[in-house]
């Protein structure tokens, strides 16, 4: 998803939404699905954290 369609289904801003979608890039949890239209979708390690897989000290930080 892009950040205009997230923050079109929360309450929460497009500017807030960019910056949270970037720190869960920066960790591994996110990926680009498409980068030049800034389009997001859930990475593997995203995957094995919700399904309980991965521990919180095993993430990436790039940023």
């Amino acid at each position: 998803m892009t950040p205009r369609v997230v923050a079109a289904n929360t309450d929460w801003g497009q500017d807030a939404i960019r910056k949270h979608l970037l720190t869960l890039r920066d960790h591994g949890l996110l990926e680009y699905h498409d980068e030049d239209a800034g389009i997001y979708q859930i990475s593997d390690h995203g995957r094995a954290y919700l399904a309980g897989n991965l521990d919180v000290s095993e993430l990436e930080e790039d940023g």
